[in-house]
């Protein structure tokens, strides 16, 4: 017998420059992990769970912008590896799911382990086929590899059990994907009538997203023309940020009221390469211009009076020349008087350090993000752990930051550094996790053990949903069911093989930190953090107000007044800032 099918796609998948595969082995999988064995470029990876798997290649995606691979095998598989893949999907990483499947010839009756992949998969995958003969595989993985790059996004490949121990069939078309980068850029009349508005208006904002990761040079350069303020995205922060003069930190539920309020009193926002999905936080009273590679993104959140499609570069670029200097600073200078007293206050959180057992975890991250390499790739946990990230960790020009920014999903934190580890072996990777987040997927620490990845993982144990208790208590509802029971997460690094910290008091934040990460291998430390701290967001309303009032009020009804009590007293600063 000649090369097997299972043979045949793990060589296109080494000719494509795929690295590892990340999958649990077993039943419908074996054949492509004995080819994996066979074939010798490429790495599988054995994590513990399929989700960990999709969020490692995600991530993996994202920082190296090359095709990942994860793989699921028929059933139970696929259904772990959906959140990791929806995730991946959604944050525009180049991904291919290999989803194994049952015997062909058992399609339709209910075999046991059968998933319908097409189904499942059809909702986070721009390309999702299932092949049921040799002939069809090269042409529909070229086609799912091809659709994953192009499209940014996933490709799912359906490959049977029997299918995969098939003789292979060589076909005459293409059998690697091609990596293309057209340029998209709007015509003269279009940039003419744009530099014409922008010319014309004294207030101009420009709100940036990762669509415009590639443009630093070019939108620094127009905002000093423009004397606009630069405000961006919690997921291009360190795009963006680094070198930006003009800059005015986030808006958002994570952002800052500077960011907010240079889009609300802009006479134009200028929003380039976002998807910023959170419409209340729009401004509605001003000329909208938006700029973006996908053109169904237009117009989706906030109500757009000119919208470009093109490559934020190549539009910039050719924009550029047609954008007079402006004279008159006053707005600018006034958002940047505006920032400046934000990163004041913030700062003040950082000088109160807590208590024990209770450490402020705006110090934390500060302390992390002054001892953190200058190339360092950081992923934070959703909740808390992202708000920390958003205000106390900053852009070097060099520094990467994942996190589940638009699926939102708990528990990628570790599963991502995982990926970024393997992607960038000699960098520095942070893991800002919250217990909540660490607990949901703790058997992959011992992935990280086994593959001897360096990932120093924080986490900040609030024992708390603290993202969700603050969103019951500004809807006025008293938090329930947000406390957590931990385990001691310092003995189970232990027990998992890796070297293990915990910091309960103020004063060893600064003595743990520096050695944990000066530390050669994986490195868990536990921080036992204030579970009462609040993130407000920039823009607050009067209903979350009354809210967060009714909701103290029922805590103390009920009992718990020493709560609220604490909660006041941890976040001083906040009211100063409301009041």
């Amino acid at each position: 017998m000649g090369k097997k099918v299972a043979e045949q796609l793990v060589g296109m998948l080494a000719d494509a420059g795929v690295k590892r595969i990340y999958a649990v082995t077993g039943d419908s999988l074996n054949e492509v992990n004995d080819a994996v064995r066979k074939n010798g470029e490429i790495e599988w990876v054995h994590v513990r769970h399929e989700e960990t798997g999709a969020f490692a290649a995600g991530a993996e995606a994202q920082l190296t912008g090359r095709l990942a691979c994860c793989a699921g095998s028929s059933g139970p598989g696929h259904v772990h590896l959906i959140n990791g893949v929806y995730d991946a999907h959604r944050s525009g990483a180049p991904v291919l799911v290999i989803a194994s499947a049952c015997p062909s010839t058992e399609f339709g009756t209910e075999y046991f382990q059968e998933t319908d992949t097409i189904k499942l998969f059809d909702d986070c995958s721009y390309y999702n086929e299932m092949a049921v003969t040799p002939k069809q595989l090269p042409r529909m993985l070229q086609g799912a590899m091809q659709a994953a790059i192009s499209e940014k996004g996933v490709g799912v490949i359906g490959l049977p059990g029997d299918l995969a121990a098939k003789e292979a069939v060589e076909i005459e078309t293409a059998m690697n994907p091609f990596k293309t980068a057209p340029e998209t850029k709007p015509d003269r009349q279009v940039l003419e009538k744009l530099a014409s508005f922008l010319n014309r208006a004294q207030k101009v904002t420009l709100y940036c997203g990762i669509g415009a990761k590639d443009a630093h040079t070019e939108l620094v350069e127009l905002s000093k023309k423009l004397n606009a303020p630069v405000a961006y995205t919690f997921k291009s922060k360190m795009e963006i940020q680094y070198d930006n003069p003009n800059e005015v930190g986030l808006t958002g539920l994570l952002g800052m009221p500077s960011g907010y309020f240079s889009m609300q009193e802009a006479e134009i926002l200028l929003l380039l390469g976002t998807d910023f999905p959170y419409a209340n936080f729009m401004p509605e009273n001003n000329i909208i211009v938006q700029i973006d590679t996908k053109a169904e993104r237009i117009g989706r959140r906030a109500k757009v009076d000119m919208g470009i499609c093109g490559d934020v570069k190549d539009t910039l670029e050719a924009l550029l020349p047609l954008i007079e200097q402006k004279k008159d600073n006053s707005f600018l200078k006034e958002q940047l008087s505006r920032y400046k007293s934000v990163k004041k206050n913030l700062e003040s959180y950082i000088k109160e350090q807590g208590s024990i057992d209770r450490i402020h975890p705006e110090y934390v991250a500060a302390v992390i993000d002054s001892l953190a390499a200058d190339d360092a790739i950081f992923t934070v946990d959703t909740g808390m752990s992202c708000v920390w990230g958003a205000r106390y960790l900053h852009a070097t020009g060099k520094r990467k930051m994942l996190g589940s920014f638009n699926h939102g999903s708990m528990a990628n934190a570790m599963p991502q550094a995982i990926g970024a580890a393997f992607a960038y072996p000699g960098r520095e990777v942070i893991a800002i996790c919250g217990d909540g987040g660490i607990s949901m997927l703790l058997g992959d620490l011992a992935t990280i053990v086994q593959y001897k990845l360096p990932i120093k993982i924080i986490v900040f144990n609030n024992r708390a949903l603290g993202m969700v208790k603050l969103e019951m208590e500004v809807a006025g509802l008293p938090d329930w069911q947000t406390d957590m029971y931990n385990p001691d997460f310092f003995l189970i690094a232990k027990a998992m093989g890796m070297e293990g910290f915990t910091i309960s008091h103020p004063d060893e934040v600064v003595s743990v930190l520096p050695k944990a990460l000066a530390s050669e291998g994986p490195v868990l430390v536990n921080v036992m953090t204030d579970p009462n701290a609040l993130a407000m967001p920039p823009k607050i309303e009067l209903g979350q107000m009354i809210g967060f009032a009714q909701s103290m009020f029922k805590l103390m009804i009920n009992g718990r007044t020493k709560e609220v009590i604490d909660t006041i007293n941890s976040n001083f600063h906040h009211w100063k800032e409301v009041l």
